[in-house]
């Protein structure tokens, strides 16, 4: 074995900025852990082990910025790091981010706040009327080629420098500055406009004179707010009072964590039970909130009333909390408003967009600074041989704008116009309608991903629960044999309904008699199922909510008895679909849930009978218990009868012994079922008596209350008697599992970030087929300390092509002492599952992506939780989904359905980064030969600094005599989409960059420097005698050598590829005619002429086409293999 690498113990002492989610580091004590621990260490980097827990976080940069520093790595772009760190520096000295405080709030008294609250407006604009042509300005100059192209055209205002007229040099540059902001600005006023409606929605404020309306963004910390049934909670409050009479309401959380379920929130007891809303400002209490913070699945705080005697303290948690985003479900709720504006939890939890720049624009701005470098070395060249005499540096400058046709303007001009065509392109595609293109600067990079990262819930899935499967040991019952079910259920509660019984009827009778024989006998199936159904339909957290009707004539009560119980009207809320679906089978097999409050619940058998139960105790699923349960009285008998249900790995030693349930537990999980264990165990009263009180003293108790009330609950489930198995399936979006397979057969690894439970998210996984059927899965244990993740991943490292699965907490964990090795490891896993997930976590793990792997990422989810992840990749793609329009708005693309992300990759993100590949360095192959015949002209003229081709020569070539053909390679493709989506490995090739790399652009200067020096010296020698004619004979060549490249390099021929090198040549036939100043017209119609310019163009293009003939026989390109 290795020898142990000792883990040092943390430094309690030492500083620590944590790298991930800094709220909730809270929960993590830092402990001294005993170097015993390693055991086992981890063999990626050693030195990683030699640093204490500060080191941990700065690990992976300082190796990188070790490898850098120097003063190579200053030259090559760290002055820019440099810069850039000290402008961030002087930005936050500047701004100073006041610090998040806990806070007292007075109930309706905003002017009692201590401090100053942000304002509670909404602001996504990325300017404002003062910054907004600086910014645009910095966002184009930014980039090496454009600020290239000011300086060449400033240098002309230069009487000596000037070497052609204005128009030429500053036309193109005010043509691309012009679109630029004219796009910037459109796209800002639609998000001032978005927010503008955000902010004027009005609200009911609650002041001692009654009702007032204020608007959203004028709502302060401290003010009592009503928020209507189905409005936008504003702020984030704490929930004070609610006209439904439980005291409780329903909010949904989709735009905010992504869960379409309803949660239940309750109100304070002590404001709740106030006679009348406005006795709200005859008491005085305040509420004590914890300092803002990032986690929106926990809070801590304090509600006080001072004037009743004694004081009134109660304690606040998340179930008494209303974000803000959230949506109002039921009923009208007052809230005291505690946090607004930039403290909200929504807001803190998301990131601000930045502007997305392409792989494809960084690596040609790199091509253009090695010909800016080229350009130079020419220049000095040329003024060397001179001997640098006379005004050297003047003509040195003029050298440098007279070739700086190196690096055409065009260049960016073409790229933007393709750009457009491209999206312009996706949106018209038949195949994926509703696509629309938000971010027109990025297509080319949806042909460079590595890594897509994608939500679950109305991503992946509908989040729609289908029952499947009941099992009961010895029979099974799928969706073909529910109607057996309900007849049985029927049955069942005929024979009761049919027994005299003293106007009441038992509901155990069935189960009652079975028992009495004694527990040796085995039940009817009958008598099974109807116990099954039963459990089922009691074991929930449901509640049913009936839609109120228009009251006529003030019958309040009457309308109510109406509307209790019509099945039409009534719905099933509750925090898990999975739990509303097993309620509605029970409803469609005839035992319905009708009414649920704190204390009682009531159900209705086929017959339409009425049986109450008052429910005892609770006690809700957890991610670490598994499982669920209820205590319930039967009214009609006083039996009392404890049910649970939950994970097969918790429930299995709970139940008695039996044979079958792993087995059947294993068969429903291959086929993509959730399951869930059902039991119950009867309790004699004198049982239950001994429960409370132990129950109730471990719920008093102030060290280690969770241990004990964990314990008692635990001494009840023993030896419980297995009812059944529950399968339901989460349907999947259309086409999820093919798509999934094409893209992971493209070379694209798939990571879920999800904000669900583990069991469900590893079930979808396996569903989904994102892990194979015969693939290990490697469940990541939750760890809480730097020794139990040193030991975890040593378990995980000695795996082998198996996927992982990862909860939010332990992911924070490791990647503040192991970010490092923890992503090495993941990065090579088959697949990666991220449950409990933050909207924060997710963003944060894409930027770590970006970081270690340098690979490009693509994010795509359809709720507000998944905004910030889209954001911080490469690539973001938002679904129009059930979950709203946030996160489509805030993506690069939208689609409609998740199956339309094979296509837009396959078909459209290959053929966008494949032309622009081949448009780009057209563009550079059309300058570098225009400057090559420069070269060749002055050097033949004792390098002088003059011209060749001047004003509307220069104009043209790069405008109407070569621009259409050049641009018509938009068009172009190497494959039919069918034959891209058919064979998606070729899609693996992009990932290389090969198409667009330093060994192509050295061909392309191959290409360029051959025939710029054939056109020039071929004009030169055939024309010896006629030397004034030059500039025709060169320029008619380069015009016909520049038209024959272009159908050279087009792989696909399209009919308007066709009329556009055809009308091209027309357009210069026809210009001949015009321009007198340059071309002699007697002369360019002779025969000697044409022939000779036919000579120079086939000897600058011939052995070009011989080279690409031989090259497709004898090594062909992988698509031209399947074309053929």
């Amino acid at each position: 074995m290795a020898d142990s690498i000792p883990l040092n113990p943390v430094r309690k002492n030492s500083r620590r900025t944590p790298y991930y989610n800094s709220a909730r580091l809270s929960r993590y004590s830092i402990e001294d852990e005993p170097s015993n621990l390693d055991e086992m260490p981890l063999m990626m980097s050693e030195e990683g082990f030699e640093n204490d827990e500060s080191d941990y976080q700065t690990l992976p940069r300082a190796r990188v910025n070790q490898r850098q520093r120097g003063l190579g790595w200053f030259l090559l772009g760290g002055w820019k790091v440099l810069c850039g760190s000290c402008c961030d520096c002087l930005a936050r000295v500047c701004r100073r981010r006041k610090e998040l405080k806990a806070r007292t709030v007075w109930l309706g008294c905003p002017e009692k706040c201590e401090e100053k609250y942000p304002k509670n407006a909404i602001k996504n604009q990325k300017y404002n009327i003062f910054t907004f042509v600086p910014g645009v300005l910095y966002q184009q100059f930014k980039f090496f080629l454009n600020l290239y192209f000011l300086v060449v055209s400033c240098s002309q205002f230069v009487p000596s420098l000037k070497i052609g007229y204005l128009y030429t040099y500053w036309a193109p540059l005010g043509f691309v500055l012009t679109v630029t902001m004219v796009r910037e600005a459109v796209d800002e006023v639609r998000r001032y406009q978005r927010d503008k409606e955000m902010n004027s929605q009005l609200y009911s404020k609650l002041t001692v004179r009654g009702k007032i309306q204020v608007k959203s963004s004028d709502i302060q910390v401290g003010d009592l707010i009503i928020v209507d049934k189905n409005q936008r909670i504003p702020a984030d409050m704490i929930f004070m009072r609610t006209s439904e009479k439980n005291g409780s309401c329903f909010i949904r959380t989709d735009q905010l964590d992504g869960e379409t379920d309803w949660k239940l929130k309750v109100a304070v007891g002590c404001t709740q039970h106030l006679p009348a809303v406005g006795d709200l400002f005859s008491i005085s209490a305040y509420v004590y909130a914890q300092r803002p913070q990032l986690d929106i699945h926990s809070f801590e705080g304090n509600f006080t009333r001072e004037d009743s005697d004694p004081q009134v303290h109660e304690s606040l948690s998340i179930e008494n909390t209303l974000w803000a985003s959230t949506v109002v479900a039921s009923g009208t709720v007052i809230g005291v408003v505690i946090y607004t504006g930039k403290e909200t939890r929504s807001v803190l939890n998301t990131s601000y967009a930045k502007n997305k720049v392409g792989l494809l624009d960084l690596e040609l701005n790199r091509l253009t600074k090695a010909l800016f470098l080229a350009q130079v070395v020419l220049s000095v060249v040329m003024v060397a041989v001179q001997g640098f005499v006379g005004p050297w540096f003047r003509n040195l400058f003029r050298f440098i704008v007279l070739f700086s046709y190196i690096i055409p303007i065009s260049l960016r001009v073409n790229l933007d116009m393709g750009k457009s065509a491209y999206g312009w392109m996706i949106m018209k595609d038949e195949n994926i309608p509703g696509t629309v293109v938000r971010t027109s600067t990025i297509p080319e990079e949806l042909g460079r991903l590595v890594y897509l990262l994608t939500d679950k819930t109305g991503t992946l899935t509908q989040n729609e629960m289908v029952f499947k499967r009941l099992h009961l040991g010895t029979v099974s019952y799928g969706t073909d044999t529910m109607d057996e079910i309900q007849s049985h259920i029927v049955r069942s509660y005929a024979q009761v309904t049919s027994q005299p019984s003293n106007g009441s009827t038992s509901a155990a009778t069935p189960s009652r008699k079975n028992q009495t024989s004694g527990p040796k006998v085995r039940k009817s199936v009958n008598s099974r199922i109807h116990e099954a159904v039963k459990a089922i339909a009691l074991c929930h957290n449901v509640t049913p909510v009936y839609e109120s009707h228009a009251i006529v004539n003030g019958e309040t009560e009457s309308a109510e008895a109406d509307q209790d119980f019509s099945d039409d009207n009534r719905t099933y809320q509750a925090s898990s679909p999975d739990e509303v679906e097993l309620v509605r089978w029970t409803q469609s097999v005839g035992l319905t849930l009708v009414n649920r409050d704190l204390t009682s619940l009531q159900l209705k058998t086929p017959s339409g009978q009425i049986l109450s139960f008052h429910i005892l105790q609770i006690f809700p699923f957890t991610s670490e218990s598994k499982r669920m349960g209820i205590i319930v009285r039967e009214e009609s008998t006083g039996d009392i009868t404890f049910y649970m249900k939950g994970a097969d790995v918790a429930m299995a030693s709970i139940v008695q012994y039996n044979d079958w349930l792993e087995e059947e537990c294993g068969n429903m999980a291959r086929e993509g079922l959730r399951t869930l264990v059902v039991a119950k165990k009867s309790l004699s009263e004198e049982q239950y008596q001994d429960f409370e009180n132990r129950y109730n003293q471990a719920k008093l108790s102030i060290h280690d209350r969770g241990l004990k009330v964990a314990a008692v609950v635990e001494s009840l489930e023993r030896e419980m008697e297995l009812l059944c198995l529950t399968g339901v399936e989460d349907q999947l979006q259309a086409d999820v599992r093919p798509t999934l397979e094409l893209l992971r057969n493209a070379g694209i690894k798939i990571w879920m970030l999800t904000g669900d439970k583990l069991e469900t998210a590893t079930c979808i996984a396996k569903s989904s087929h994102l892990v194979s059927r015969n693939q290990d899965i490697h469940v990541f244990k939750p760890i809480s300390s730097r020794g139990e993740a040193h030991l975890e991943l040593n378990a995980f490292r000695r795996k082998h092509d198996c996927a992982l699965v990862i909860s939010g907490d332990s992911l924070e964990v490791c990647l503040r002492y192991y970010e490092h090795e923890f992503v090495e490891l993941a990065c090579q896993c088959p697949a990666v599952v991220c449950c409990r997930c933050s909207p924060t976590q997710k963003a944060q793990i894409v930027t770590l992506l970006k970081q270690h792997t340098a690979n490009r990422t693509c994010a795509i989810g359809d709720g507000g939780n998944d905004v910030s992840m889209i954001q911080a990749a490469d690539c973001g793609i938002g679904i129009e989904g059930k979950e709203g329009k946030q996160a489509s708005l805030a993506a690069d693309f939208s689609i409609t359905q998740f199956k339309h992300i094979g296509r837009l990759l396959m078909v459209h993100g290959r053929n966008s980064y494949k032309r622009s590949a081949a448009l780009g360095q057209f563009v550079m192959h059309r300058g570098m030969i225009i400057s090559t015949m420069q070269a060749v002209f002055s050097s033949v003229f004792y390098f002088a600094s003059v011209p060749l081709y001047q004003g509307f020569l220069m104009v043209g070539y790069a405008t109407i005599y070569t621009m259409f053909p050049v641009f018509s390679l938009v068009l172009d493709q190497d494959v039919k989409p069918d034959m891209a989506l058919l064979y998606p490995e070729l899609y693996k090739d992009l990932t290389k960059g090969r198409s667009l790399s330093f060994k192509t652009f050295l061909i392309w200067v191959l290409i360029s420097v051959y025939q710029g020096g054939i056109l020039m010296y071929g004009a030169l020698v055939l024309f010896e005698s006629e030397f004034v004619h030059v500039v025709a004979i060169s320029f008619t060549a380069l015009i016909l050598t520049e038209l024959l490249m272009v159908a050279l390099t087009i792989r696909t021929w399209h009919w308007l590829m066709v009329v556009a090198e055809f009308f091209s040549l027309g357009c210069y036939l026809a210009s001949l005619a015009f321009l007198n100043e340059y071309f002699d017209l007697s002369f360019i119609t002779t025969w000697p002429f044409l022939w000779k310019v036919s000579a120079i163009t086939l000897v600058s293009c011939l052995p070009l086409y011989i080279i690409k003939y031989l090259k497709r026989k004898f090594s062909p390109p992988s698509y031209s293999k399947l074309s053929s």
